[in-house]
């Protein structure tokens, strides 16, 4: 291999190691496999004791052309945990084996992506409140009735979280799509922070519908029964890394995420599409300001009154909410889903009358009754278009 190369691998996984130091995670696949044990360390508390490497890894590492003392002109060492986050820039989020049990899946929390009660100054742009429509209760199994739905679980630095999430099609991999489309805040803190770690994606979780109380002893294959699936890539909007916000409504019209996946134990070389049996499009040119046909949203509710464990969805006619003048219009549906359907994907006949996803859940006031997503231009097409090529043919 050339000098070249072997640097930026040496780079990569400096990366790595640095990555799983900060999220407190254990050994992982071959995802490091260039760099040895022990791995860096942090501070006691994990703030203000900045990051060491062992002298011998930082050898290995010069001995593959690659000085880390000099990576990031040496700022790195002074990092803690909230700094790396903030300041590694690149998404590292390599395997590791059998993390997301049963338990810890259900322990996850939602991220709390929320709106005050009050909208502000619609500047004449957001029609009245809707009606809040009750979800419903998707019928199980999942896979049979939406196989492209699935949950999102991630570490941040507040503890492990939750999502929705579903599969799309890849333009440059036909039929054979790995990609997944989220919400921005369920997969990077905005401008407060950085990439979340450990994220990984599950179709058709809890397709069977079991009580809470039940999951922590099911085993995981039936709980994910097509599998964990751990993103090798993801993408959000430039907007959402510089306004993005958990309160608020900052960032929410460019609140939007796609993420490339893998198998979490390799499989039999199906892709994510051929494991479920489906992949949805996406719909670019869908109506932005008139009101669009009825929407239906899919996801999975963490906060009260809900618990994570199940799938539900709400109907309704989307009307518009403005959050700021300068800002796209997003669409607004009445719907009692609650924080953990962020991310989940909306749905309405595309231009050929098949259903397409044109929105993600984004924001809702902390009490429920409606959900906002953004509409999907030509920002959200530059995101989903750039994974895709990244991994074309792969």
């Amino acid at each position: 291999m050339p000098a070249s190369g072997r640097a930026a691998r040496a780079a990569a996984a400096l990366t790595a190691v640095l990555a799983l130091t900060v999220t407190g995670c254990g050994p992982t696949d071959d995802s490091a496999s260039d760099v040895p044990s022990p791995p860096a360390s942090a501070g006691e508390d994990g703030h203000g004791g900045g990051l060491k490497l062992p002298d011998d890894l930082k050898e290995r590492l010069k001995e593959r052309g690659f000085d880390p003392d000099k990576w990031r002109n040496g700022e790195w060492k002074n990092w803690d945990r909230q700094d790396w986050l903030r300041e590694a820039g690149d998404f590292i989020n390599p395997i590791i084996k059998d993390l997301w049990k049963p338990g810890r899946m259900k322990d996850a929390r939602d991220p709390q992506k929320t709106v005050p009660d009050d909208v502000p100054d619609d500047q004449g742009v957001t029609d009245p409140e809707p009606k809040a429509v009750p979800a419903q209760a998707v019928a199980a199994p999942y896979h049979r009735s939406s196989p492209a739905v699935g949950k999102v679980f991630f570490d941040s630095p507040k503890g492990s979280m939750v999502c929705s999430a579903t599969v799309v099609k890849d333009p440059a991999n036909p039929g054979r799509s790995n990609m997944v489309w989220t919400a921005g805040h369920c997969v990077h803190a905005g401008k407060s922070g950085g990439w979340y770690r450990n994220l990984v994606f599950v179709p058709s979780f809890n397709d069977s519908a079991l009580a809470a109380d039940r999951l922590r002893s099911t085993p995981r294959e039936k709980v994910a029964p097509y599998g964990v699936w751990w993103a090798d890539g993801a993408a959000t909007s430039r907007q959402w890394l510089a306004e993005g916000a958990s309160t608020g409504g900052s960032g929410a019209p460019y609140d939007f995420a796609v993420l490339h996946v893998k198998p979490e134990r390799g499989g039999a070389g199906k892709s994510l599409e051929e494991t479920v049996g489906t992949a949805m499009p996406v719909d670019f040119n869908a109506p932005q300001v008139r009101r669009p046909a009825p929407l239906r949203a899919w996801g999975y509710p963490a906060a009260p009154p809900y618990d994570g464990t199940k799938m539900f969805s709400c109907n309704d006619r989307a009307g518009r909410l403005s959050l700021a003048a300068s800002k796209p219009t997003m669409y607004r549906i009445g719907c009692t889903m609650t924080g953990g359907s962020s991310g989940g994907g909306w749905f309405t006949a595309g231009s050929d009358g098949k259903p397409a996803l044109v929105s993600n859940t984004s924001i809702g006031p902390v009490g429920g009754g409606w959900l906002a997503g953004p509409h999907l231009g030509s920002e959200a097409k530059a995101v989903y278009l750039g994974v895709s090529r990244k991994f074309a043919g792969r």
